[in-house]
């Protein structure tokens, strides 16, 4: 009898990596839904008229090992130096306890922002240590939970001088010693907004003429000096001063608040998160008391719950740019959570004293750097100095950095006759030699060199006194602490997470691997392009397969966030308008709809923003939208559209929105955070979009790590490619540190791509527009959908209409976003773009059984909701307002009119596997009254080793 084989399709297998659903499952789910084929359902809900004509092909799918093997060998055209480049990147080591427990794990990675506090409480502590951790280095008030990098901290600063200084001037003053590409993304920022940006030595400083002023600290090329004058200066002339402030320096030098500062800003790489090619590293900002409530970015805050015990929060103005749109002051959105997170364990792991011990140890390499020269007679400066000395070498500088680079180690060339070198955690005795040998001498050895560091700037304060810094750091410890934290939280390990407009797809694990390989994560950004040559291929072939799914005919990889794509995008046709004589066009139309971000970033490129209306289906109101661009004549520079639209629909009018854009000589902006619906279906390049954010860290699976990383590159089309971002470092118009952005996480979007090919992003697509619609329909007899196609079905996202709820039984939208938590999910999006509404997003790679246990939740809480109605249980005390339920009630007395078992295991809860929210509902309204921004005193919390 022959051998009889299975019908086994490999290919098929290797997408179930992120389609959730099986083959069955979908025929059961188009039942439901009341089509007869996926391709029918795609047919009724994407215009036809917007369908892109060829598939998207770029080769076949690769198997998991297939794609690790080209990540290896991508990896290996890098060459991994010792890196002395400094300039704001710095080699450090990752505790293996943080790599493993944090980064690498999809508990802290896969995790949403925090804006559900009661199922966020471990990502908020290891926030508030952040907080506390910056506060103390720099001597100042309050700290953000993160910023992108530290350029854009510093253009953050001076955009917060601008509004809170009482100086009258119109120009900011930035000390040249700073990194470069701050002065840059400074200038870039600036422009737009008509500040000055006065560059020169501290010393040239007239305050007086200046609203702020950035200082270096220490600076590019190592110097050491107090700002305490200049600063003071400052104040007399009513303006305010920022220090751009190495934390690791802090530990040995007197702290910008000492000093009088304001703000301080700057980068927390150096604390544990590898140099990645450029990012993503957390930068950090902090300011004086006064300042609070400009200070842009998240905050974290400490409230009580509904049980008076501690709770986490964010603060109110953490999400500033939804609340103010067009009159907000920042379009921050994403931030580095993530890296922070790995941040502030790198200070728990080591403590006060171990990052102090840290500091000297790389301050005493330097100066023994410094001495070998010294003796080879060249000259060396400045006189004081961290870890990074200057050295005059005249015509040898190309010599001595090649001899160099032969021995392994990377220099940096300043004015064609010196060189910097810059020391770090990661340097050895050996990798000192081999510089020295360079510059053509031998190996030193003796005795501990002294300091050079200047008295009077000795740091004489304490930092980082809270017990939390204190606690005992073997490793048994920190790795149950690092769990205790995660087991607080909530994240895509556990359950699905079904926010509207953010994407949030379980990411491969395969994807994840590569971006610890030292091949991508111990590169400097600023290191020769030809020991970059893994990423620079793998940067080209990912913006290559980007443009074919898009239409657009060239891409920026540097934006490191959604809302800094937008930026960057506005920018980039200011720019073409300005090369093509119109520079004086200023307005941008935008839809009412649209995400808060949109506003925001029109009004920091300097353009007004005229709202468009929204028609009864949520369409955009094409009639309003020609009458605009009518009223504006000669003024129009850009709309900004989101497609699908934030009411989860394909607008039939788009393409006739994008026509009157372009006969008003305006440009069209299509926000890519909807592009979960389109990859493989539609191109916005071919609708009719000018530019338009990716957000990687949504469509193409990079993970949201908690509130960040994220990356928001830039597609546009051919004529306005000569206009994207410049280099950092030797360009202009940059809008962040480093040339790719966050460069290390780039892989897992490659292999995404790679291990989809063209046919499974399709499907991604196809099946990501199935999940939402079968939520719809087994929905829509409990809850009204609130908008949907022609054919009466909606895109990947779906609004729920929950209003009528509150004048039928008193339940507000926060009470079903509570009970949710009972259920072991995170709420979708509250409130947005429909206030007192949700928004639902399940994504493609959830199975049929999680989008069943969620829309039982939901039908059962429309179920509890009509039992208020009904009187059947109590309008005030109810499973809905006291929601979410903790294991303390099951415990003590109960005297509530429903029982424990209808509180704590409602319908989609699992038994075995049940998640219990730490904390009982927190109390928004006692955080903003009494913002407590830093860790409380140690005696008010648990034992950290219980």
């Amino acid at each position: 009898m022959p051998f009889s084989f299975t019908d086994y399709d490999p290919y098929d297998f290797a997408n179930r990596r992120h389609i959730g659903p099986s083959p069955a499952e979908m025929e059961e789910m188009l039942a439901t839904i009341g089509v007869g084929s996926l391709d029918a359902l795609i047919d009724a809900t994407v215009p036809s008229a917007i369908r892109q004509a060829a598939p998207l092909d770029f080769g076949p799918a690769l198997s998991e090992r297939e794609v690790l093997f080209h990540l290896r060998q991508t990896a290996d055209k890098n060459r991994v130096m010792v890196s002395m480049i400094g300039q704001g990147f710095h080699g450090t080591v990752t505790p293996p306890c943080i790599q493993r427990n944090i980064l690498e794990n999809p508990a802290w990675y896969t995790a949403y922002t925090p804006y559900q506090p009661e199922i966020s409480q471990g990502r908020l502590e290891a926030l508030l240590n952040y907080q506390t951790m910056m506060c103390d280095l720099t001597g100042l008030d309050i700290a953000n939970a993160s910023l992108l990098d530290e350029p854009t901290a510093a253009a953050e600063a001076m955009a917060l001088c601008r509004r809170q200084s009482k100086s009258k001037a119109g120009a900011f003053f930035v000390d040249e010693g700073c990194l470069p590409q701050t002065i840059n993304v400074v200038k870039t920022r600036a422009e737009p907004l008509g500040i000055e940006v006065i560059v020169g030595a501290p010393d040239t400083l007239a305050p007086e003429t200046v609203f702020g002023a950035l200082f270096q600290y220490p600076g590019v090329n190592g110097a050491v000096r107090d700002f305490t004058d200049e600063i003071a200066a400052l104040h007399a002339a009513r303006a305010l001063a920022v220090v751009a402030a190495d934390p690791l320096a802090l530990t040995l030098l007197k702290s910008p608040g000492e000093m009088g500062a304001d703000v301080a800003v700057g980068s927390t790489q150096r604390f544990g998160v590898p140099m990645g090619g450029g990012g993503p590293h957390a930068a950090y900002m902090a300011c004086l008391d006064a300042h609070k409530r400009a200070l842009p970015g998240r905050i974290v805050g400490v409230s009580l719950d509904a049980r008076g015990n501690r709770a986490y929060r964010l603060a109110l103005q953490t999400r500033e740019q939804h609340i103010r749109r067009e009159k907000a002051t920042s379009n921050v959105c994403t931030a580095q959570a993530l890296l922070a997170v790995m941040a502030s364990m790198y200070a728990v792991f080591h403590g006060p004293a171990g990052l102090k011990a840290i500091a000297q140890r790389v301050h005493l390499k330097a100066v023994r750097m410094a001495e070998g020269l010294e003796k080879l007679r060249f000259t060396v400066g400045p006189d004081a100095f961290f870890d990074t000395i200057l050295v005059t070498v005249g015509a040898l500088q190309g010599v001595i950095i090649r001899a160099a680079a032969a021995e392994g180690v990377n220099l940096r060339a300043v004015d064609g006759d010196k060189i910097a070198i810059t020391l770090d955690e990661l340097v050895r005795d050996a990798d000192i030699d081999a510089v020295l040998r360079a510059f053509g001498g031998e190996p030193v050895s003796g005795p501990a060199p002294a300091p050079r560091l200047p008295e009077a700037l000795s740091r004489q304060t304490d930092y980082l006194t809270h017990p939390v810094f204190h606690m005992n750091r073997a490793e048994a410890e920190m790795t149950r602490y690092m769990r205790r934290l995660a087991d607080r939280d909530l994240a895509l390990d556990r359950a699905m997470i079904p926010l509207g407009s953010c994407t949030m797809k379980l990411n491969a694990t395969a994807e994840m691997l590569a971006i610890t390989w030292p091949e991508f994560s111990n590169i400097h950004p600023q290191a020769p392009l030809e020991q970059r040559a893994g990423y620079a291929e793998l940067v080209k072939d990912l913006s290559e397969k980007l443009c074919d799914a898009t239409g657009y005919d060239a891409m920026s990889m540097q934006p490191n966030s959604g809302a800094q794509g937008e930026y960057a995008g506005l920018l980039t046709i200011r720019a073409y308008h300005k090369a093509n004589g119109e520079g004086a066009r200023d307005v941008c139309l935008i839809p009412t709809s649209a995400h808060g971000t949109n506003p925001a970033s029109a009004q920091m490129v300097g353009w007004k923003v005229v709202p468009v209306k929204a028609r009864e289906n949520g369409d955009i109101d094409v009639d309003d939208f020609r009458a605009q661009a009518e009223k504006h004549a000669g003024r129009v520079a850009a709309c900004m559209i989101t497609y699908p639209s934030t009411h989860g629909v394909f607008e039939e009018t788009v393409r006739e929105v994008c026509r009157i854009t372009h006969e008003a000589g305006g440009q069209v902006y299509m926000d890519g955070a909807n592009l979960n619906a389109m990859v493989g279906l539609a191109r916005p390049g071919d609708i009719g979009s000018d530019v338009s954010h990716l957000n990687l860290h949504k469509t193409f699976c990079i993970p949201h790590g908690g509130g960040g990383p994220g990356m928001g590159p830039i597609g546009v089309g051919a004529h306005l490619a000569p206009y994207l971002p410049g280099h950092p470092v030797t360009g202009e118009g940059a809008v962040s540190g480093s040339e790719w952005g966050s460069a290390s996480i780039l892989p897992i979007s490659w292999a995404y791509c790679l291990m989809m090919g063209g046919e499974g992003l399709t499907q991604a697509t196809r099946v990501a527009i199935l999940n939402a619609n079968y939520i719809a329909a087994r929905l829509s007899g409990a809850y009204k959908v609130l908008y949907a196609g022609p054919a009466g079905h909606v895109a990947h996202e779906l609004i729920l209409d929950t209003r009528p709820l509150v004048d039928l039984a008193g339940v507000q939208v926060d009470d079903i976003a509570k009970r949710l938590m009972d259920c072991g999910f995170h709420a979708p999006t509250m409130s947005f773009p429909v206030s007192g509404c949700l928004m639902i997003e399940p994504t493609e790679s959830e199975p049929k059984a999680e989008l069943d246990r969620f829309c039982d939740a939901m039908l059962a809480i429309r179920a509890e909701a009509q039992a208020i109605e009904d009187g059947a249980l109590d309008r005030e005390n109810n499973p809905l307002k006291r929601a979410p339920h903790t294991v303390e009630d099951l415990v003590g007395d109960w005297d509530r009119p429903y029982s424990r078992e209808q509180a704590c295991f409602p319908p989609g809860a699992f038994r075995v596997d049940k998640y219990w929210p730490p904390v009982n509902r927190v109390d928004n309204v006692y955080g903003d009254r009494n913002l407590v921004c830093t860790c409380p005193p140690m005696e008010s919390y648990a034992d950290a080793a219980e």
